[in-house]
């Protein structure tokens, strides 16, 4: 199996997730699904098939969880220097519109674009991989093509 890249931070996010999933959610819905299970015909109660449906999601969860925690390939961006790669924080100028943003590359499972987590197998984080600061990137994006001038990359 591939390994899974991810930061320290993501890693961690992912094991509290989990670690509240088991010790939490998992003993919260199955006191539910029994206390349903009490009030008769299971065939119309709807409180029972709903904690049914939401012990099935959890259970879903902490499978995937635990899935990629263990192909997980923890790689600290503090060790990494030089050109765009995993973990690089990365600041770019639109050369059309002369909008900063800041990214930092990071594996798909701890992607968030609001919190400019990008996931490396978004088409910008792979126009930018091995380029350096002053460089010209042209992107294609679902809204059109994109020019970025990189202005600064940071890894910690």
């Amino acid at each position: 199996m591939e390994k899974i890249p991810m930061t320290p931070t993501g890693h961690r996010a992912l094991e509290v997730e989990l670690k509240q999933l088991k010790s939490v959610e998992r003993p919260t819905i199955i006191k539910a699904v029994a206390e349903a299970r009490e009030h008769g015909d299971l065939s119309e109660n709807a409180e029972y098939h709903s904690a049914r449906e939401k012990h099935s999601f959890i259970e879903g969860r902490i499978k995937e969880l635990e899935g990629v925690l263990s192909l997980a390939e923890v790689i600290n961006p503090a060790n990494l220097k030089g050109a765009i790669k995993f973990g690089a924080q990365v600041t770019l100028v639109d050369e059309d519109t002369d909008e900063e943003k800041t990214w930092q590359i990071v594996g798909e499972y701890e992607a968030n674009v609001e919190n400019g987590l990008l996931n490396i197998k978004s088409p910008i984080a792979r126009a930018l991989i091995g380029k350096e600061e002053g460089d010209s990137v042209e992107v294609r994006t679902p809204g059109g093509e994109k020019s970025y001038e990189i202005l600064k990359i940071a890894f910690s």
